[in-house]
């Protein structure tokens, strides 16, 4: 069956899988590299893993936010859709074009890159080795996902379950069978907290994809909130045991001055066979989060197509696959196309996506005050869930981000001027489309109302 005009998501997705899918993003190879930043800015173990406790609450209360948005308006839209739905369609499609263009596509492709390079130290294919590898993985998966949201899904329980038991090993390792750190009587960081929670936030990154399966999740009304809250429980129990084992290990200094400290952790666990476990579990973990990005990406081209007569065909769902196969086959050439460049032009390339972070989290930034916006609009709406203690906690989550809006463009300086160019190019797009005059509601068609 190809694909139809009409058909809109429904519910197809258990709890399981939309566990699995939000672990899989969240928990990539940031865990196994980004603990050493965070070891060099802090000034003692207990202070690392404070920060990694302090990481998960803040991102449980950013999904408290998300679970109320997306128990209120379940749509494949996810973000587009409530900032579509709050601050216009105009601001939604510039939202939609950015994560298209570079945010969703260039996250697919640098993990591809991530993948490739660990894959490479298995099996090397040659000078261009990474990239074979990336490609390949961005085609497969497309090709799975294409098949149908069971193939995905399966793929995905598969990936996540051997990310997790990888990860499982790399903590066993670090506290129980390495030869423990001697003792490190003095501080050995900067004491930047602010700094610290930059990179630890980072590394939590992700969770908000889940709400791009809110259309498809059963039971979308009463599980979105389980389904981000568990997920991140998960998540903050495996990071924060993971620096523990790392701190254990190699110690507070070892641990900021190592450049890969799971591998380092390996090796004084199981030898030189350690450094080939390693480059295992990372290249899966790559892997597990290319699926899921894959997954969560085609469904925002979805629904920022479907909102667009010009851009229709990019808004067509297959209701015997249940996944948005147009959407797939366009995102899936995007990041292609990236990784062709990026093989060229590695640096360059990672550079101009990091540019896009302050555009990540101005959108990110925005989502939060459509909560008060929607909450002022639709006072009427059916919410099955509610975010509690509400102003206060949806009010660390804008300040939240707004520090985080500010750390990026902080870092990035004079970069961040190319995801203002992102941004702009899309206004431009936006011009040169004929302009739609649908009414808002003709959008939500079909929004399981679970």
């Amino acid at each position: 069956m190809t694909d139809a005009p009409g058909a809109s998501p429904r519910p197809s997705i258990g709890l399981l899988e939309a566990v699995t899918i939000t672990i899989g993003i969240v928990v990539g190879a940031g865990i196994y590299r980004t603990p050493s930043l965070v070891a060099g800015a802090a000034d003692n173990a207990g202070s690392v893993l404070l920060a990694w406790a302090a990481g998960g609450l803040i991102s449980i209360v950013g999904a408290l936010c998300y679970a109320e948005l997306a128990a209120s308006f379940p749509h494949a839209g996810g973000d587009y859709h409530f900032l579509s739905r709050a601050f216009g369609r105009r601001l939604a499609f510039l939202y939609g074009w950015a994560r298209l263009s570079v945010i969703q596509t260039g996250s697919i492709a640098l993990l591809a890159f991530v993948f490739g390079d660990y894959a490479s130290q298995l099996v090397h294919l040659g000078p261009w080795s990474a990239s074979v590898y990336a490609a390949g993985a961005v085609a497969a998966i497309t090709v799975i996902q294409w098949c149908g949201v069971r193939a995905g899904t399966r793929v995905q329980n598969w990936l996540t379950g051997l990310e997790i038991a990888g990860l499982g090993v790399v903590i066993v390792a670090g506290l129980i069978i390495a030869p423990a750190a001697p003792p490190e009587p003095t501080a050995q960081g900067t004491g930047e907290f602010g700094l610290v929670m930059v990179f630890v936030l980072l590394t939590f990154g992700g969770w908000s994809e889940a709400v791009y399966f809110s259309a498809e999740l059963k039971g979308a009304r009463r599980r979105m909130a389980p389904v981000l809250i568990y997920s991140l429980l998960v998540i903050t129990a495996l990071y924060v045991t993971a620096n523990a084992a790392y701190l254990r290990a190699l110690g507070l200094a070892g641990t900021a001055r190592s450049e890969a400290v799971a591998a380092d952790v390996m090796q004084l666990a199981f030898g030189p066979a350690g450094a080939a476990l390693i480059s295992l579990f990372i290249a899966t973990a790559a892997l597990t989060s290319v699926n899921a990005t894959v997954f969560t990406g085609a469904r925002s081209a979805f629904a920022w197509g479907r909102d667009h007569p010009a851009l229709a065909w990019l808004g067509r769902w297959d209701p015997a696959a249940a996944t948005p196969r147009h959407g797939l086959v366009v995102q899936g050439l995007a990041a292609l196309a990236l990784v062709l460049a990026g093989s060229f032009t590695r640096d360059g390339f990672r550079t101009a996506v990091e540019y896009t972070a302050p555009v990540f989290w101005a959108f990110l930034l925005l989502v939060g005050l459509a909560l008060f916006r929607l909450r002022r609009l639709e006072p009427q709406a059916e919410r099955p869930f509610r975010v509690p203690l509400y102003p206060l906690l949806p009010a660390v989550f804008v300040a939240t981000n707004a520090y985080l809006l500010y750390s990026s463009v902080a870092y990035t300086g004079r970069g961040a001027l190319f995801g203002l160019g992102v941004v702009a190019a899309g206004a431009v797009l936006l011009s040169l489309l004929p302009t739609s005059r649908r009414k808002q509601a003709a959008t939500d068609r079909g929004s399981p109302r679970s």
